[in-house]
């Protein structure tokens, strides 16, 4: 099992997703005689997990049953241990496309975090791409390396515990593509500068607050970036559902009433029937997820 290779069978060792329902999913490291606990019983690896295929339905000792998953970036981000507040999907997608991430990138990032976006990352640069990461605080530096480690990815990330503000991300002139996410991004544009190659690239910085966000923009065309922008996500989920809309009624139709002579008298109905048709239609939400931070986006010129 890697986070960008897929395998077909559950081995020891593994990293699992146990879908329990829609909004309830939670990892699970396959170990030789270990058991997991859910709702509908116990998950035993040894004879429900390891063998078993990807995607398999598997009973649990209460009668209930459950679907074990491939791990992927997008179903960590939803069931990872939070050791800070996290990236989702929504913003990721928008970061990797606006960054021009491809496999075979270089891209800088601080800071790491609980790792949401840089599994993301590696995903999409591999199989010959490398991330460069830079963590403040040492116990998370460790745990994500740790994590990086047992998803099978370390040979594509390098994590650093150091302050990037003051001591930059440790490389220079070989990055495509640098994101931000600290307090002080203005304080770190330099070094993502120096980071980044001389053909150019394209830096990235997410702030929750505007001020954040102008200082940046400051920083960026003071150092040089061209392109300057600052953009902001928020999904908007329709719901799809089947509804039955009465026809009109616009009275007898003229061309097909007879000579008064010779038409026969109907009574009239009592109950007249309302025609209807049935359709599938959206409607969308009354709320929505509200804000979660901008994203300030610049470009590197060639130098």
């Amino acid at each position: 099992m890697s986070f960008v290779e897929y395998s077909e069978f559950i081995q020891d060792g593994d990293v699992a997703i146990v879908y329990l329902g829609h909004d309830s999913m939670m990892p699970v490291k396959v170990q030789q005689g270990a058991q997991t606990q859910t709702r509908y019983g116990v998950i035993r690896h040894s004879t429900d997990l390891i063998g078993q295929r990807y995607g398999s339905k598997v009973t649990c000792s209460k009668g209930g049953w459950v679907h074990v998953l491939h791990p992927t970036p997008e179903l960590w981000t939803v069931t990872l241990p939070h050791r800070t507040q996290i990236l989702y999907t929504t913003d990721i997608a928008t970061i990797t496309m606006m960054l021009e991430l491809k496999p075979g990138s270089i891209v800088c990032e601080s800071g790491t975090g609980s790792g949401s976006l840089s599994h993301a990352i590696l995903r999409t640069i591999a199989p010959t791409g490398h991330l460069h990461t830079v963590e403040f605080h040492q116990q998370r530096a460790e745990k994500v390396a740790e994590e990086f480690k047992e998803h099978r990815v370390d040979h594509l990330v390098t994590v650093r515990n150091q302050d990037v503000c003051s001591d930059g991300f440790g490389v220079t002139g070989v990055a495509d593509a640098v994101f931000l996410d600290i307090p002080s991004p203005w304080e770190a544009v330099r070094h993502a500068k120096a980071a980044m190659k001389k053909q150019g690239g394209r830096v990235c910085s997410f702030s929750p607050c505007i001020e954040q966000v102008q200082r940046t923009c400051e920083a960026l065309a003071d150092q040089g970036f061209a392109e300057i922008s600052t953009l902001e996500v928020l999904l908007r989920v329709h719901d799809v559902r089947t509804v039955s809309l009465p026809l009109p009624d616009f009275g007898p139709d003229p061309s097909a009433q007879t000579r008064p002579d010779v038409a026969e008298k109907t009574p009239p109905s009592s109950a007249p029937n309302q025609a209807s048709v049935t359709l599938k239609t959206t409607t969308p939400p009354r709320e929505i997820p509200g804000h979660t931070g901008y994203l300030t986006f610049a470009t590197k010129p060639r130098t």
